[in-house]
């Protein structure tokens, strides 16, 4: 760790007990290690179930791993199943712990800051729970997606004051605007372009397909 130089800014709001949330920007697979070794507390990560079946050797280590570092493991494929992970993480803030999530679900594709999920608004409603705000720097250069062996670069992580949401947690209305609060005050803290109407998982999408289209283009103009 130490290799890295981590600088970390607004710790300090980051409580010491009872439940909390930890909600972060998310540009590699790094940030659930680095983040959760300067919190100086155990920090709970909600990860999907399949980072843990992984058949063979390779599943094995990933699944000590993802242990290893707190996680989790819940099905997010949508519908009742998405409603058992938020009631995974109701129970857990309940309890006390301090749970970290991405709100943008899945790492940013290209280093923008994506529209935000509500399942993070709902709980921050429904347990009372505060909501720190944190930006992750240099993460996606010391990790790049696909990369094994990350490069010595210095992490940087700012923490920013906790966020209080009230309201009916199920209007969706309510939820969108808490969720939207929530993610211009990361890009604030991160200093990232925020595309508040696309999820970056579309944008993952997007970003496949066109590579594919130029592939096949460049495959029929051969």
């Amino acid at each position: 760790m130490f290799i890295f130089r981590p600088k970390v800014t607004g710790l300090r709001h980051v409580p010491s007990n009872g439940g909390v949330i930890i909600a972060s920007n998310h540009l590699s697979f790094s940030d659930s290690i680095f983040m959760p070794l300067v919190v100086p507390r155990k920090v709970t990560f909600l990860a999907k179930s399949e980072y843990f079946t992984s058949p063979g050797l390779k599943g094995f280590i990933k699944k000590l791993t993802f242990i290893a570092l707190g996680q989790v493991p819940i099905d997010r494929s949508g519908g009742k199943r998405s409603e058992a992970a938020l009631l995974t993480g109701l129970r857990l803030l309940n309890e006390g712990h301090c749970l970290g999530i991405y709100p943008e679900g899945t790492r940013s594709p290209d280093g923008r800051l994506y529209k935000g999920r509500t399942g993070i608004a709902r709980m921050a409603i429904e347990s009372a729970a505060p909501v720190i705000p944190v930006a992750m720097f240099n993460t996606a250069e010391i990790q790049p997606t696909g990369q094994v062996v990350p490069k010595v670069r210095r992490v940087e992580m700012v923490f920013g004051e906790p966020i209080y949401f009230t309201g009916d947690s199920t209007d969706q209305g309510v939820l969108r605007a808490a969720t939207n609060e929530l993610m211009e005050k990361i890009a604030q803290l991160s200093k990232q372009e925020y595309v508040s109407d696309t999820y970056a998982s579309d944008a993952k999408d997007a970003i496949k397909k066109s590579f594919k289209d130029r592939t096949e283009f460049d495959e029929d103009d051969a």
